[in-house]
């Protein structure tokens, strides 16, 4: 490693691991200083891009002198040897750093400014490695804290690595290219006149109140027993993995915490072919319908569809898969079915109010973390019964606790009019009625949709209106 024994006008600012030396490469440091003092506009805004911090220098001086010219360029005032140099004395830190004759070294050591990119993209890597060792350090602190459980530490470490990882993507951006890339996107949703933000549902209405499920966005879906919530789930994952209304296909993940893959699988091979699983089941299947099940699985097939059936997961461990699958496949979307089956033992001990608030704040924690929207399956309490068989269910009988209307960002009350003995629409048998009780980012509503029991298969129900080719 260059400069790893050499004697520098500041001393490394990191500890020695034992006889080892964190990463560094003085050369590079020098390389990026003496270049940003000959051409500071270019080289300033290649640092701030590869995310080159105060702390991404290894020698001390070295911080001292980026973090003056940070100064300067944050106050628009010239960054060369002169102006660095006079701001360096007014801070009585020039003879720290080596004064004038060290900035003129600096610039004698970088003839050409050529292959400054080079040397940032050195001082980045050594930096992230710097970076990864204090990291590991601080997990293998933990591991050795006895009165931690093994799956909480395991959690934290991969919520830090994670995090280590997602800092190489950059969230900081100039305020001029975002507004320039919203007005790109802007143009785009003009022209296109499809309204659409977000990931499509695949569901017209419900697309046109969201304008898209979000990224970060918990959406609650929550229904009495055997009304289709799981159904609905699965419809809205299998378009989302599929491509719907003219938008790609993105990577699903399913966490079927009741029901197991095969049966998932099944559910959702008769449910494209449209076919009723309990003729499958009795071998009560024709040619045609025979062939729309091949025809269902070969595009089920090639679906980036990803299921985890292990039951009664923890929060943490249910984070930890997430994050694995959104760094192996990049997942774009994710539900869960459902809710109450997950479990968070250091608040099982609160009560399950507590618990249920625990697991609702864990779910938006990872919506937000891996900035994609999940679904989450929820039930009701027992108070829509109490109130009568025609009661409509509404947003405080979700089950165990207020937390989860608190945390949601969306929430869909399912319900099928054919339940309820009174209503106009209670002889419909085909009739779905999604509530979106809560929205906060946009209006509510409700959006009805036809519901094929027999195959488990929501659909658009346009009921006179013109979508134009919306589908």
């Amino acid at each position: 490693m260059a400069g790893a024994g050499e004697k520098s006008p500041g001393a490394p600012v990191t500890p020695r691991l034992g006889d080892r030396i964190p990463p560094y490469s003085e050369d590079a440091e020098r390389a990026v200083l003496g270049s940003i003092l000959q051409d500071a506009e270019r080289l300033l805004d290649l640092c701030g891009a590869r995310q080159i911090s105060t702390e991404s220098f290894y020698v001390q001086s070295h911080r001292s002198i980026y973090e003056t010219m940070l100064e300067l360029s944050r106050a628009r005032r010239p960054v060369d040897i002169l102006t660095v140099s006079d701001r360096l004395r007014e801070k009585s830190l020039l003879d720290g750093v080596g004064g004038e004759e060290e900035l003129a070294r600096l610039i004698d050591g970088t003839p050409t400014t050529a292959h400054a990119e080079y040397y940032i993209q050195r001082v980045y890597e050594n930096h992230l490695l710097r970076r990864t060792i204090d990291t590991a350090r601080i997990v293998t602190e933990e591991c050795y804290k006895t009165d931690l459980e093994a799956e909480t530490v395991l959690g934290r470490a991969e919520e830090a690595f994670f995090q280590l990882s997602e800092r190489r993507v950059g969230q900081e951006r100039p305020w001029a290219d975002l507004v320039e890339a919203e007005m790109a996107e802007a143009e785009t949703l003009i022209q296109q006149k499809k309204g659409l933000t977000g990931i499509s549902t695949g569901f017209v209405d419900i697309d046109q109140i969201l304008l898209g499920m979000q990224p970060g966005d918990l959406m609650i879906l929550a229904a009495r027993p055997s009304m289709g919530k799981t159904s609905l789930a699965l419809n809205i994952a299998e378009n989302v993995a599929t491509g719907p209304r003219k938008q790609p296909p993105r990577p699903v993940a399913v966490f079927s915490l009741e029901m197991s893959a095969e049966s998932l699988v099944r559910r959702m091979i008769c449910c494209r072919a449209g076919v009723s699983s309990q003729r499958l089941s009795q071998g009560m299947v024709g040619n045609e319908e025979h062939g729309n099940l091949m025809g269902a699985a070969d595009v089920l097939r090639k679906a980036p569809l990803y299921v985890d059936d292990s039951a009664g997961l923890e929060i943490e461990e249910l984070r930890s898969r997430a994050r694995r699958l959104k760094r192996k496949y990049d997942i774009q979307f994710m539900v869960v079915d459902y809710l109450q089956l997950l479990n968070c033992s250091a608040r099982s001990r609160d009560g399950r109010q507590q618990e249920t608030a625990a697991i609702s704040q864990g779910l938006k924690a990872i919506a937000k973390e891996l900035r994609i929207p999940v679904l989450v399956l929820s039930q009701f309490s027992r108070a829509p019964e109490t109130r009568g068989g025609g009661s409509i269910p509404k947003l405080s009988d979700l089950r165990d606790s207020g937390a989860i209307e608190q945390d949601a960002d969306i929430v869909f009350l399912l319900r099928r009019p054919c339940y309820y003995k009174e209503g106009p629409d209670s002889d419909d048998k085909t009739l779905a009625i999604v509530d979106i009780a809560k929205h906060r980012n946009g209006p509510t509503g409700e959006v009805r949709l036809n519901f094929f029991s027999d195959y488990t298969r929501f659909e658009n129900r346009f009921e006179g209106v013109d979508h134009g080719d919306e589908e």
